[in-house]
């Protein structure tokens, strides 16, 4: 008899298959809302968390329901240099910082960001990898992209 090959034994099962029981959750922006389309709305950094399968920290931010009297909490993969404790704000008049998400019209060329919406309202679809980040409105001359103004994305870029 020969012996089991590599791509047989990953046929097989139980060695090969990815382990997700332990995992937090997707990372996604926030949905938005009349206070991130017209002002912006402040959450906190509770917690910075290992999520297994993923090589970055997640972020747990805490932000005040503007609807009900309730918190809800968002999972963000977290942006380099940011804490626990941290304010984070969300929307069309937030300042540009380090972890906050603002709309790709709002902040000048050449910005280092990451997590970008693809339409208005998808919570984030492109650069969404922790090794990827991209400069506003100057990409890589293969990527030919063209989005509306008021996608959202995150300032800077995820850590490692």
């Amino acid at each position: 008899m020969g012996r089991v090959i590599r791509g047989q034994r990953k046929g097989a099962g139980s060695v090969f298959k990815a382990h997700v029981k332990h995992r937090k959750g997707a990372a996604k922006l926030r949905h938005i809302d009349f206070a991130e389309r017209h002002g912006y709305i402040k959450g906190i950094v509770k917690d910075i968390i290992h999520d297994p399968g993923r090589g970055a920290p997640l972020a747990k931010v805490a932000f005040r329901d503007p609807y009900r009297f309730k918190k809800r909490t968002e999972l963000f993969i977290a942006a380099e240099g940011i804490h626990t404790g941290q304010f984070i704000y969300c929307g069309k008049k937030a300042q540009l910082n380090i972890g906050n998400v603002l709309p790709v019209g709002t902040m000048p060329e050449g910005t280092i960001i990451c997590c970008v919406e693809e339409k208005p309202g998808d919570r984030g679809k492109l650069a969404h990898q922790e090794v990827q980040s991209e400069a506003a409105l100057r990409l890589q001359e293969s990527h030919r992209l063209c989005q509306p103004s008021c996608c959202r994305c995150r300032c800077w870029r995820w850590s490692y």
